[in-house]
């Protein structure tokens, strides 16, 4: 990834914005680059529950894609303040807390709807974590309702019959709603 481009689009938005930063930071991790920026007025940055962040990095793919003539947009996550990778955490923290759940009774339980992004985070914390190896997780429902269904591995399913595995909804008091990207 041309990370001198990246960071110039990043600059000439924020310019364009007037929203203030005092550096880009760009790293590889993966399949994925991020992105931190610097800046005295993080919050600014950020918006309501993350909206400025996210069309930011919206605008950054897009014009990522359009300059590179690529057939996707690239992996790219745009943070600032540590505020995703807080976001992050908070998934995860919320996924084992529920997987120790699982193990003491037996129940599938669900995380709250959440992006894509945020389920492949979750999704990949439980697949890579040497403690949750006894923990299987599916996507179920639809469009901004679809969640992270957590059961233990050697728990028969019930979709044989090729129905789709209904999600137990439950009030878990996460607050994950509010997960952003």
């Amino acid at each position: 990834m041309d990370t001198t481009a990246i960071e110039s689009i990043i600059g000439t938005i924020l310019e364009q914005l007037s929203l203030p930063f005092s550096g880009v930071t760009i790293s590889q991790d993966e399949d994925m680059t991020r992105v931190e920026i610097a800046s005295p007025q993080a919050s600014k940055i950020i918006g309501w529950h993350g909206e400025t962040l996210n069309s930011i990095q919206h605008l950054v793919k897009s014009i990522i894609r359009s300059q590179q003539n690529l057939e996707r947009s690239p992996f790219i996550v745009i943070d600032v303040d540590g505020y995703r990778k807080d976001q992050e955490e908070k998934a995860c923290a919320s996924a084992k807390q529920k997987a120790d759940f699982v193990r003491r009774t037996g129940n599938r339980v669900t995380l709250p709807p959440m992006n894509p992004y945020f389920r492949r985070v979750v999704h990949l914390y439980i697949a890579n974590h040497p403690d949750l190896q006894d923990i299987a997780t599916e996507s179920a429902g639809e469009g901004d309702y679809r969640q992270i269904v957590m059961r233990l591995k050697d728990e028969k399913s019930n979709t044989s019959d090729g129905e789709e595995l209904s999600p137990i909804l439950e009030d878990s008091g996460d607050d994950l709603g509010n997960l952003d990207i």
